[in-house]
């Protein structure tokens, strides 16, 4: 009698088939598609080894099994990967998100929220001294009242809150008040994972998303819909900065991008599938790496607000020239973040403050 297909005995095969044809993990990879075809987690496979498949599962891990002994990326075979709090579709001819890139957004969240405590501590200072100079700078209720700004200035809800919740009274738009939402541009969005990520985890975001590629828009805008944030991201076509106007065009507090940066020389020792499978359009960042971070550099001027923050995500051998570069356009508290391995991933920079004289014209003083 033919032995039965089981949860273990298919795992047990298929790792020892990719194996003899070159996955470097065929184990993992085993696990991912099993999980996938029985729409369980990989810890659940393990608590039900015994459970016979179906023919349907069977012919559907039949056919992840082909494609993935050919070299295809895991990603693309299940058509989903996970990216901070959030799942997005991904699909061939676009980059598959990568974990560098949740560091990216991690690093540039922190940068901002940074910007926002000191423009708080700097209005409450402010408060502060308007009251030591008004009616009540002799403990009579302008004292109290700056008091109160300047507490709720150094401890109220930022701008930027954290994933775990929405700051307190704010709607679902995000806007508490009369205050402006967070601004946010993501150059060459990909599957938009960047993009949806910052209007989930950020209260009031609205971002500009957008790529050169018509795929990669429509996978994007797909995505933002997949996701929830449809009414806050908005996806154009466009190369780099170009498609970017109003509200963010000269008021954005981030420019966020993970664009091609993998040097020309370095594309084709690339790993086999990712030569094979990904958009060369997506990896190829010149000679040096910087041929679109130089662009975007002269770009993202035009629509920073000042003191706005520029993240982008580059290869480790670039990211000393990629801070001196930066540094001679002008930006500010420019430095250097790692990735999970430990490797320079991170460029992260600021746009300077106002000079009075910009103050005074937009205050049309």
């Amino acid at each position: 009698m033919a032995e039965t297909w089981t949860v273990g005995r298919i795992l047990s095969w298929m790792e020892g088939f990719l194996g003899e044809h070159g996955d470097e993990n065929p184990r993992l990879s085993a696990q991912w598609l099993v999980s996938d075809a029985l729409g369980v987690s990989r810890i659940q496979l393990y608590a039900d080894l015994a459970r016979p498949l179906t023919l349907e599962e069977r012919d559907v891990l039949r056919a992840y099994t082909k494609r993935r002994a050919a070299g295809e990326p895991l990603q693309y075979i299940t058509g989903t990967t996970d990216f901070r709090f959030i799942t997005v579709d991904v699909r061939p001819g676009v980059l598959i998100p990568r974990p560098e890139t949740e560091v990216l957004v991690s690093e540039a969240l922190a940068e901002v929220r940074v910007v926002e405590r000191a423009r708080q501590a700097a209005e409450a200072a402010a408060a502060d001294a308007d009251a030591a100079d008004g009616p009540g700078a002799f403990g009579g209720a302008g004292a109290d009242e700056a008091q109160k700004a300047g507490a709720e200035g150094a401890e109220g809800p930022s701008a930027v809150a954290s994933p775990e919740g929405v700051a307190p009274g704010e709607d679902e738009a995000g806007a508490a008040g009369d205050a402006p939402a967070f601004l946010a541009v993501d150059a060459c969005t990909g599957t938009g994972c960047i993009a949806c990520s910052l209007a989930r985890e950020v209260p009031g975001a609205r971002v500009c998303a957008t790529d050169i590629s018509a795929e990669a828009v429509d996978l994007a805008r797909h995505n933002a819909e997949k996701t929830g944030v449809a009414d806050r991201v908005s996806v154009v076509e466009g190369d780099l900065l170009d498609g970017v106007g109003a509200p963010w065009r000269g008021a954005a507090q981030l420019v966020i991008s993970n664009p091609p940066y993998v040097p020309t020389a370095v594309v084709d020792g690339l790993p086999a599938e990712v030569r094979a499978h990904e958009p060369r359009l997506a990896l190829d960042g010149g000679a040096d790496g910087l041929d679109l971070y130089r662009r975007l550099l002269d770009q993202a001027e035009e629509v920073l607000a000042p003191e706005g923050v520029l993240a982008v995500e580059l290869h480790e051998t670039c990211l000393d020239e990629a801070a001196r570069l930066a540094r001679a356009a002008g930006f500010e508290a420019v430095r250097i973040a790692r990735d999970l391995a430990g490797r320079p991933r991170v460029l992260v920079a600021r746009m300077p403050a106002a000079s009075d004289d910009q103050t005074s014209s937009e205050t049309g003083e």
